[in-house]
């Protein structure tokens, strides 16, 4: 495997609104959606559409859910030896709301999630051992993202962690330990308690994580790009302007791609463009993992780009 993704898998409901209902209202909506996503399996979807070897650790339901999640990840490729069924818990749910304007409002219920234990990583220790990359997220339980990193760094194996949701539970002392430290300008505002409305804002809010130690920072901007600070160094990567649609699941769009290109090729600045513009084409489609495109769609989108 070149990838090993231990984290989250959720069922998304999304619902395209053009206006929220206020308390006690009930309006209709315009168009509604069922698909698969969690930050966990959206980031290893991205990887395997672009032919990373992905491998996902994983719980799901004990519910209607729970296979066709399993198939989905199948369907990319993904080894899905290590996801597992918990007995009387749902799948993790998202309900997700998107407006006129392309924005989303996101709700999770963690439910098998919660139940992906540090022995999980025991278990899979054979297989994790042979991967390249672990990415972790903070919709599994604190403790299990803690030894997983701790696994990684045991075994050299790079580790990237999203931050996301944002908590201000996270240990700063184990986001230290990781070789990326990848949250979006909302998540940075929460774990630093800085503002975050301009890039100057966000680069000082962003060196304050810098200072307390950790590698490296990538910080994922959406529409405004992402930016990259490591020691006094900061590198700004320009964004590419599209029509967006729905921006749901472009951040972990970047993160699976990034890991991809890192691996491949050892080289930031060229993986956080490729991510750029692959997390650009991604808020073109409606939903998540569909919405990502697979490598050939990439490559043609790539020289299109670049014409």
């Amino acid at each position: 495997m070149d990838i090993a993704v231990i984290g989250s898998n959720m069922v998304d409901l999304i619902t395209y609104i053009n206006d929220m209902p206020k308390p006690g209202e009930t309006i209709e909506a315009p168009d509604f959606k069922l698909g698969c996503g969690g930050k966990g399996a959206n980031q290893a979807v991205a990887a395997a559409k672009l032919g990373a070897k992905v491998m996902m650790l994983t719980k799901v339901g004990s519910d209607v859910f729970a296979e066709n999640t399993i198939r989905n990840l199948q369907q990319y490729g993904i080894d899905t030896n290590y996801v597992q069924k918990v007995d009387g818990v749902s799948s993790g749910v998202a309900p997700i709301f998107v407006d006129k304007s392309s924005q989303n409002r996101i709700l999770i219920i963690k439910g098998a999630n919660e139940h992906l234990k540090p022995i999980d990583i025991d278990n899979a220790e054979n297989a994790l051992k042979q991967c390249k990359l672990i990415i972790l997220q903070l919709e599994i339980p604190l403790e299990t993202v803690y030894y997983a990193i701790d696994f990684g760094n045991k075994h050299n194996i790079p580790v990237i962690l999203n931050p996301a949701p944002a908590s201000k539970d996270l240990d700063i002392n184990y986001a230290c330990k990781c070789d990326f430290f990848m949250p979006n300008e909302t998540e940075l505002e929460i774990l630093t308690g800085l503002p975050v409305q301009t890039i100057e804002q966000i680069q000082t809010a962003a060196s304050t994580l810098i200072e307390k130690g950790l590698k490296n920072v990538i910080v994922t901007l959406g529409a405004r790009g992402s930016i990259w600070l490591r020691g006094n160094e900061i590198t700004f990567i320009e964004p590419h302007k599209v029509n967006a649609i729905d921006t749901s699941g472009a951040g972990d769009a970047f993160i699976g791609c990034f890991a991809h290109y890192y691996i491949s090729t050892n080289d930031v600045i060229h993986s956080m463009k490729m991510a750029s513009l692959f997390a650009a084409y991604s808020v073109t489609g409606q939903g998540t993992q569909i919405s990502y495109p697979t490598k050939d769609q990439f490559d043609n989108y790539k020289l299109s780009v670049n014409k």
